[in-house]
């Protein structure tokens, strides 16, 4: 491995590192400092924050594989994708931006629910808790499966401790990068490397496509065109071989914006709601860009790969394979550090998310209700570890697939909080009753839709992916339970 890669990558942890250790100083004093960030976050700051906790490695594996194997039909993934983000912002940021203030100020999304929602205050709680932190372990472990199979595939036999495998190697270096950062600085520190890792990873699919397309063996445009309608010329139709039920599973990975605890923390989180039209600005235009760049790395990463005789056996790492074979290694170094960047800027908010619904929704409920703020903080941190170990151990299976991971937990998220989120923000008339029925069953239909294979196979034709039965059913319990039962006048209304 040139020395080139180990500087770039280096640079890349001490950095991290640094801004943990400059948070730590900054905003550690009371768990709201710790888990909020003091509700400080600039307009750019809570965008790119936003934008990189939500892609993860899936925007620089899972998405470009996908693409690599079927073509353009799976950019409709992303076409969902940025739908779903724009009206995450345009509906629910502003308004749990002021009612997280206004309900008690609310520092996690089960104390909001839980003051929303005051008749079912503990129900909420403890359910919204325990969901938060099994789709959040399996999401953090689709993290460390991208982290594995970076060090797998680009330092292959280099590594050699104690017996471990090199993807192994990646999960204990991943993790524990990620864990010093967090535990140190927590929210801001998380949300601060977010807005550097955004940075490098939009600049990496820039980058990327443009090498793949026109530096040597690209060809440009044109040729790889000619060489993809030679291998199947469906992989440049959007449409073509795509049934309906395909699409509409695609399009609809977007619903699951409105459900993500990690991502909507940022809304909470940003310093006025006068910034929140210029956070959204800046969010979605980093996120198209960076979708466009990796939907064409996927796609003219196999004209590439087919020109130039690559064997490539996991299309998920296409990525990795093409920086080590086009840069030079400083540069390379500098790619891998984006793919580490998208993996490590999710983990360190999902694993700061579970820390604290564990810490304030069940440590300091159940357990010590007079714990003060520092020793809040002090547990926090201990949850960060436990978290982090449990998603370890999910992702120790090499086999795993990043995509399929995120897909589960993603709409594990979507079903369970998102019509909740929506209802109890715009809806009066939701209550507690049913906002535990729709929480219970939107987690639990997609639980059992997977269970069955539903979302593989169905009669015959493509799977129906589960967040489209899951956010339906949760939708309609909570309002039917909330129109079944008495209004207990818990919605406030809010003058300005």
């Amino acid at each position: 491995m040139a020395i080139g890669v180990w500087i770039s990558l280096f640079a890349y942890f001490a950095l991290m590192i640094a801004i943990g250790i400059y948070a730590m100083r900054r905003s550690t004093s009371s768990s709201e400092d710790y888990m909020l960030g003091g509700r400080a976050l600039s307009p750019k700051v809570a965008a790119l924050s936003a934008g990189a906790s939500d892609m993860s490695g899936w925007l620089l594996l899972g998405l470009p594989g996908a693409l690599y194997v079927t073509g353009l039909e799976s950019a409709w993934i992303g076409i969902g994708l940025f739908v779903g983000a724009f009206f995450n912002w345009v509906l629910v940021a502003p308004r749990l931006r002021e009612q997280t203030v206004h309900y008690g100020n609310a520092i996690t999304i089960p104390s909001f629910l839980a003051n929303r929602f005051p008749t079912q205050a503990l129900s909420l709680r403890t359910v919204s808790a325990v969901v938060i932190v099994i789709f959040f372990a399996v999401y953090t472990a689709s993290g460390l499966v991208a982290g594995g199979k970076l060090f797998e595939s680009a330092f292959s036999g280099i590594f050699n401790f104690g017996g471990l495998s090199d993807y192994a190697v990646g999960i204990v270096i991943t993790l524990g990068v990620v864990l010093a950062y967090t535990v140190v600085g927590g929210f801001l520190a998380v949300s601060m490397t977010d807005f550097v890792q955004g940075c490098i990873m939009m600049l990496a699919l820039v980058i990327m496509p443009a090498v793949v397309l026109f530096g040597e063996g690209g060809g440009g445009y044109a040729q790889a065109s000619q060489t993809l309608n030679e291998v199947d010329p469906t992989l440049l139709s959007w449409t073509e071989g795509l049934t309906f039920v395909g699409w509409l599973s695609a399009v609809t990975w977007g619903l699951g914006y409105f459900g993500q605890p990690h991502i909507i923390v940022r809304f909470m989180a940003i310093r006025t709601l006068k910034d929140v039209p210029i956070a959204r600005n800046i969010g979605m235009g980093w996120m198209g860009i960076s979708l466009f760049g990796a939907i064409s790395l996927g796609v003219f990463g196999r004209a590439y790969a087919v020109r130039n005789g690559l064997d490539i056996a996991d299309p998920e790492t296409i990525f990795i394979i093409l920086s080590d074979l086009l840069f030079h290694p400083l540069i390379t170094g500098f790619l891998y550090a984006a793919l580490l960047a998208a993996v490590m800027s999710t983990i360190s908010s999902q694993l700061l998310v579970s820390s604290s619904s564990l810490t304030e929704d069940f440590y300091r409920l159940f357990l010590r209700k007079e714990a003060t703020d520092k020793e809040c903080v002090g547990v926090g941190r201990i949850c960060v570890v436990l978290v982090g170990l449990v998603a370890a151990i999910i992702a120790s299976d090499p086999n795993s697939q990043v995509l399929a991971l995120v897909s589960n937990a993603w709409a594990g998220f979507g079903a369970a909080f998102g019509p909740l989120i929506i209802l109890s923000l715009m809806w009066p008339r939701s209550n507690g009753a049913g906002a535990i029925a729709g929480m219970v069953v939107g987690a639990a239909t997609v639980i059992i839709w997977i269970s069955l294979g539903w979302n593989g196979e169905f009669m015959g034709g493509p799977g129906v992916y589960e967040i489209i039965p899951g956010f339906i059913a949760s939708w309609i319990a909570i309002m039917v339970v909330s129109l079944a039962t008495s209004d207990a006048g818990e919605y406030q209304h809010i003058t300005r």
